[in-house]
C-alpha cells in the first residue's frame, strides 16, 4: 500500500528538477546530493504510483501524468512558502529568500538598480535572481515575482511599472557602414548582412519596425544566426554585419562611437517594463518590501525633488 502523505521537501523536489530539467542542477540549488534527490522523486513516484519525469542519460522532462502534477501542486507550494513566510516575518524584519525571473538585458538595466537598493537596506534577505529569454508562469516555477514587458503580463497578475521603455536599436560599427553604406529604411536591409536571431523555442525572430502606423516585421538574412546578445554584439563590433538589440544593451557602445545607430524613426519606445506578481493575501515580509520599494521608486522616477 503507498503512503500518500506528503512531505513539503518532496514538492519542493519536483518543482526544482521541472524548473532546472536536470537532477544535478535542482541538488545544488536544494543544497542536497543527486542520489538523495533521486531517491526522494523515486519515492513520491513510487507512492503516487505514477512517473513523474521521463530520464535519459542526456535530459530529464516532466511526463504528461507530471506536467498535471506540477500544475496541481505548484499553486499550493507557493501558498504555503506564503503562509510559513508569514509567520515567520512576523514583528520581525524582512529576511528569506525572494526568486526573480527576468530576461537578461531587463535584469541589467531596469532591475539590477532596485535589488542592489533593496540589499543594501534589507541584508537579511536573498535575492535569487534567474535570467532566461523563454516566457515562464512564475507561480508554476516557483518565482515569486518576473519581470516583463507590460503587455506580456497575465491578466490576473498585479503589474508594477519600472519606470522604464523597452527599444529596439539598429546598429552597426562605422567601419561596416563606411564599406557597405547605410539603410534608409528596412527594406534596405536586403542589401545588408544582418544578424538573426534564434527564440529559445528554436524560431527565428523577426525584425520588427514601426514608423505612422506602419507595423514591419522582417525575416532578415544574413550568415550568422545567434541566441546570446553578448555573442551578437561581438559580432557586430567585429565589422561582419548590423544587428538589432533593446536599447539599453548597446547605448554605452553608442554614446562611445563605437556603434552607429540607424533606422531610429523606425524603432519608437514600445511597451514599459513591468515587476508582476500573483495576488496574495499574506505576502511575506520580504516580497512586501520588495514591492514597496519598487512603487517608492517608481514614485521618485515620476516626481523627482
Amino acid at each position: 500500500m503507498s503512503d500518500s502523505r506528503l512531505a513539503l521537501h518532496e514538492l519542493e523536489a519536483v518543482l526544482a528538477v521541472a524548473h532546472r530539467a536536470s537532477f544535478r542542477r535542482a541538488a545544488i540549488d536544494l543544497n542536497v546530493s543527486t542520489t538523495a534527490l533521486s531517491s526522494t522523486i523515486a519515492k513520491l513516484e513510487g507512492n503516487l504510483q505514477t512517473r513523474l519525469f521521463n530520464r535519459t542519460t542526456r535530459s530529464v522532462s516532466l511526463t504528461e501524468s507530471g506536467r498535471r502534477y506540477l500544475e496541481q501542486v505548484a499553486p499550493a507550494l507557493q501558498a504555503l512558502r506564503g503562509a510559513l513566510e508569514t509567520v515567520r516575518s512576523q514583528n520581525a524584519e524582512p529576511a528569506g529568500v525572494i526568486r526573480i525571473n527576468a530576461f537578461a538585458s531587463a535584469a541589467r538595466t531596469a532591475l539590477l538598480p532596485l535589488v542592489l537598493e533593496f540589499a543594501g537596506r534589507y541584508p537579511r534577505v536573498q535575492i535569487d535572481l534567474v535570467t532566461e529569454e523563454r516566457l515562464v508562469d512564475v507561480v508554476a516555477e516557483g518565482f515569486d515575482l518576473g519581470v516583463r514587458a507590460s503587455s506580456l503580463i497575465p491578466s490576473d497578475m498585479i503589474a508594477l511599472s519600472l519606470g522604464q521603455t523597452q527599444r529596439y536599436a539598429v546598429v552597426g560599427t562605422p567601419t561596416y557602414f563606411a564599406e557597405h553604406g547605410e539603410p534608409q529604411s528596412p527594406a534596405d536591409l536586403k542589401q545588408h548582412e544582418c544578424l538573426r536571431i534564434r527564440l529559445p523555442n528554436g524560431a527565428i525572430y523577426p525584425w520588427h519596425f514601426e514608423r505612422a502606423g506602419d507595423v514591419l516585421r522582417l525575416d532578415v538574412e544574413g550568415q550568422f544566426t545567434v541566441d546570446e546578445p553578448s555573442v551578437a554584439k561581438a559580432i557586430v563590433q567585429a565589422n561582419v554585419a548590423l544587428g538589432l538589440f533593446m536599447e539599453q544593451d548597446v547605448q554605452a557602445e553608442i554614446d562611445a562611437g563605437n556603434l552607429q545607430r540607424v533606422l531610429e524613426d523606425w524603432t519608437p519606445p514600445r511597451d514599459e517594463l513591468c515587476l508582476y506578481y500573483p495576488n496574495r493575501r499574506n505576502p511575506s515580509a520580504a516580497l512586501k518590501a520588495f514591492t514597496d520599494l519598487a512603487r517608492e521608486n517608481l514614485q521618485r522616477r515620476r516626481h523627482p525633488a
